[in-house]
């Protein structure tokens, strides 16, 4: 049995209204520019106003909401890579890898609603940054642009329908279920030996998206300019309707966000992880040389 199977037995038999199901835009919650944007916004606003406020204040400690906050996004993080792999699982094998990059007929119903969870979960999680906030955490750069800007692309997603969606969104999922989990740990006390590798896991994640949303894009232009002018000219025995399922535009900007992802991260591995040993050394060479020097009235 199925994790999916195992789920809707335990649900109530309720029928929720289609908006809450399917992705309608202007029905469902954020399915508009609007208002996906006002909700980052909002969370703008909130942030820097909270950072503001506690300027004055003492940092709140906020343990016990802060693990429930991120074990409950590593355990859901998890259940929904387990419920996408499930579903992508079958295309793949049964049909191929490109009917599951390419075809419409590959983003299912049931896949359309884990990305929709998948995209509700990304205003969730910018509860990071007002704990950070009340925490007085400095909000860097990094944290509230990479917050922001998922939020927005995960809008994207659910607007372009790119059938390859199935793909980033495992690998951040997966990328999630070991972040979470780390705050979660340490939050708890546990000292976490591998908490750069999450960073590295992240950059690694960001390089492969970039791949496949190049691929895509490739197989965008090949159909649209190469393949199809050839099969109706030269070879009417091949598929004469053959497309990649999705906005082109989506892809191109998956693509230049994840862009500045990939550079953004790297440079913050540099600076976090880097320099520390250089400086060390340094600091140990310093200190050998103030070892060495007489002290005063000897």
């Amino acid at each position: 049995m199925s994790l999916a199977d195992l789920l809707l037995r335990k649900l109530p038999d309720y029928h929720f209204p289609d908006r809450y199901i399917h992705f309608r835009a202007g029905q469902s919650p954020f399915s508009t520019w609007p208002s996906a944007g006002m909700a980052i916004a909002v969370y703008l606003a909130l942030i820097f106003g909270i950072e503001k406020v506690m300027l004055q204040r003492k940092p709140l400690k906020l343990n016990t909401i802060f693990q429930i906050h991120n074990i409950f996004l590593s355990v859901v993080s998890f259940v929904l890579l387990v419920l996408i792999a499930e579903a992508i699982a079958p295309v793949l094998l049964e049909r191929g890898f490109f009917y599951g990059m390419c075809a419409r007929e590959s983003l299912t119903p049931r896949l359309e609603f884990y990305y929709m969870i998948n995209y509700y979960m990304k205003y969730i999680e910018l509860l990071d940054t007002v704990f950070m906030a009340l925490k007085k955490k400095p909000l860097t750069f990094l944290h509230v642009f990479h917050h922001s800007a998922t939020a927005i692309l995960g809008y994207s997603t659910m607007i372009g329908r790119p059938s390859l969606s199935w793909f980033p969104v495992g690998l951040n999922l997966s990328v999630h279920v070991l972040m979470y989990y780390y705050y979660y740990a340490t939050a708890c006390g546990r000292k976490i030996w591998w908490k750069k590798y999450v960073t590295k896991i992240q950059i690694i994640q960001f390089v492969l998206d970039l791949l496949f949303l190049e691929a895509e894009n490739l197989t965008f232009i090949f159909l649209s300019s190469g393949y199809i002018p050839f099969a109706k000219s030269y070879a009417r025995f091949l598929p004469q309707k053959v497309s990649c399922a999705g906005a082109e535009s989506t892809a191109w900007f998956g693509c230049i966000i994840t862009v500045i992802y990939l550079s953004l991260f790297v440079s913050f591995y540099k600076k976090t992880y880097t320099p520390k040993q250089k400086l060390s050394k340094e600091n140990a060479g310093i200190s050998l040389n103030e070892q060495a020097k007489p002290t005063k009235g000897s």
